[in-house]
């Protein structure tokens, strides 16, 4: 039979093409043609011929004969399935720049889980700094079987789902024949083995979970949201990869006395008229216990006295905040027949306020300061 088709011309190569150009003029072709990239009339056809010819050039005996004229080709374009697949791997090159179809990823180590923690602590252990202990639930290497899945002593046998291959090959029927797609075997993962015998404890998963209880070492000045890392502390990992990493996130409670901004510490210290009129020494509450305070003669509702270095520790470096402390004047609710003679006698000698001459000044004196 005299071959109807000059595969040369379908290629656009002279006869004497080397079979680098062979596979380079295939692959370009392939990829102009192939029906997934051109919806134009005809690409399905001409992506056949590109193919029918690709086999037989390719191949040194079938090239031959058809130089000779003596090979009998039957234009099918496909000698059967073992050419299909042989061409498919080409096919798959030209699309993804000469990688293989998908194929068996065996078992590589794997990181774990991270986990994540919530915990409180008061404003004194988040400004100085201390130690809390958790409890967590984490994923762990079986103790009995240290995570291998099978009892101590057992061996490995052959994975009846794969017969030792690690993968398995499933079958995809499509216009152009049948694709071979490799998969990993589900039953050994890959390694083409499974223990004879699983472990009592952990069912031959090789994990289980267990509680434990976690020391945390909490740093100096840490703020409402910090969030501390320990690493290995997560989920243990699998086929020998390492530990995740656990995350503890800290909530501040609420103070009774304190209220905190950064790493300034604000107070508010009533007083009567009294002390803000004659001044005074108080004792008042800090972050470090007790210490004293002067109240200066003249001190007005809302001033604010600055105590240096007594706030915050500064996270990571040195240094405190300050601790503010705002005047607030209480009025008492109720006077005794004594009290109130005396509040009338220093009424008359004071007098009563002139609103119009101060203008508001000493207001806006006080909210300046």
């Amino acid at each position: 039979m005299v071959v109807k088709k000059d595969y040369y011309r379908v290629l656009g190569l002279s006869p004497g093409a080397s079979l680098e150009d062979i596979k380079r003029a295939f692959r370009r072709l392939a990829f102009e043609c192939h029906p997934d990239r051109n919806r134009q009339h005809g690409a399905e056809d001409r992506f056949k011929e590109i193919n029918e010819a690709y086999q037989v050039l390719s191949d040194p005996e079938k090239r031959a004969r058809y130089d000779q004229r003596s090979y009998s080709y039957s234009g099918r374009g496909f000698d059967g399935f073992d050419d299909f697949v042989s061409g498919l791997g080409d096919i798959f090159e030209a699309f993804f720049a000469g990688s293989a179809p998908t194929g068996v990823r065996t078992r590589v180590p794997k990181r774990g889980a991270n986990l994540h923690h919530s915990t409180s602590i008061t404003l004194e252990e988040a400004a100085f700094g201390c130690e809390k202990v958790i409890d967590i639930t984490r994923t762990e290497n079986c103790s009995h079987c240290y995570g291998h899945g099978g009892e101590p002593g057992s061996e490995l046998v052959r994975c009846p789902a794969c017969n030792g291959a690690g993968e398995v090959r499933r079958v995809h029927h499509s216009l152009f024949g049948r694709f071979v797609n490799r998969v990993v075997c589900e039953q050994c993962y890959g390694s083409g083995s499974i223990v004879s015998q699983p472990c009592n404890e952990c069912g031959g998963t090789g994990k289980q979970r267990r509680k434990r209880k976690i020391t945390v070492k909490i740093p100096a000045g840490v703020e409402e949201g910090s969030q501390i890392r320990l690493r290995g502390e997560g989920d243990a990992g699998e086929w020998g990869g390492p530990a995740g990493d656990l995350y503890i996130t800290l909530s501040i409670t609420e103070h009774s006395n304190f209220k905190r901004e950064g790493d300034d510490i604000f107070f508010e210290l009533p007083v009567n008229f009294a002390q803000a009129a004659l001044g005074d020494e108080v004792e008042i509450p800090t972050l470090d216990g007790t210490a004293r305070m002067r109240i200066e003669p003249g001190t007005q509702a809302g001033e604010v006295i600055r105590l240096k270095g007594k706030g915050v520790p500064h996270l990571n470096r040195s240094g405190r905040g300050d601790q503010l402390v705002t005047i607030r004047l209480v009025t008492p609710e109720s006077l005794s027949p004594e009290q109130r003679r005396l509040f009338v006698e220093l009424s008359r000698t004071l007098g009563k306020p002139d609103h119009a001459k101060d203008n508001g000044k000493g207001l806006f004196r006080r909210v300046r300061k």
